[in-house]
């Protein structure tokens, strides 16, 4: 039987990841407009610090986005800390006790728009399978802030 090869190259340059952070003890945090803006905030700015963030889905205990990294020395761990950082003192002003996160966090790195896509299907139906709404189009706390991803 033949072996399996490593793809001799990746689609892009740039490190476009698919993310999942989680709440500490799955506690249901997240999913609060007052959140949202400030996920969407935060997002909006991360150009100026090399990271492009696309799709999201922000559920109540967790959150799936993807982010691409361009020219930037600054990591997606350390990218990640700033997110987590900038949620948790928006839990903060709402009451809410730390700790708000898991450690770490799950990603993957995407290698072709097939393999985004698919995880894009997923993530956007989490809130139906989670029985939070109808249809996918009905969850508030989605979207996307830049539409054009790394792999192009």
């Amino acid at each position: 039987m033949p072996r399996l090869t490593r793809l001799d190259e990746i689609f892009t340059q740039e490190e476009y990841y698919f993310v999942t952070a989680c709440t500490a003890n799955r506690r249901p945090l997240l999913a609060s407009h007052s959140l949202h803006g400030t996920f969407q905030q935060f997002a909006k700015t991360g150009s100026e610090r090399g990271a492009r963030v696309g799709r999201y889905v922000i559920m109540p205990d967790h959150i799936h986005l993807f982010v691409c990294f361009v020219e930037t020395e600054l990591g997606l761990s350390s990218w990640m800390k700033s997110l987590k950082n900038t949620l948790s003192k928006e839990l903060r002003k709402q009451g809410s006790q730390s700790p708000h996160w898991q450690k770490g966090f799950f990603d993957h790195l995407l290698r072709s728009k097939e393999s985004e896509a698919e995880k894009w299907l997923y993530v956007r139906d989490n809130p139906v399978r989670a029985g939070l709404v109808a249809h996918h189009s009905d969850w508030p706390y989605a979207g996307e802030i830049i539409p054009s991803s790394c792999l192009q």
